[in-house]
């Protein structure tokens, strides 16, 4: 079985293409959950009109699958916002 920090990791080889930092350090992961060969990952994006969002979630499900998982659920959420962390906000030189 899969372990969260296998999932952690396949998750940190995931770009976001415009700021071309990884989703598990810009914060856009928000749960990760694993049960009986399924792995089901809660996630936003940087904005609700992200133009390349289902490019993300495609990329997601094929880094986790890549793992030897075949059922991959990805539900994106607004609800809470995206908020760029300090260590996010200095990289990005916001700060």
């Amino acid at each position: 079985m899969v372990t969260k920090e296998q999932v952690v990791e396949a998750l940190k080889s995931v770009y976001d293409p415009e700021l071309a930092l990884d989703i598990w350090f810009l914060g856009l992961v928000y749960n990760i959950n694993i049960s009986e060969g399924q792995v089901c990952i809660q996630m936003t994006f940087t904005s609700p009109m992200c133009p390349l969002g289902p490019m993300l979630v495609d990329e997601v499900k094929s880094k986790v699958r890549a793992l030897g998982v075949e059922d991959v659920q990805v539900e994106v959420v607004f609800n809470p916002p995206w908020v760029p962390s300090e260590e996010v906000k200095a990289t990005l030189g916001l700060i």
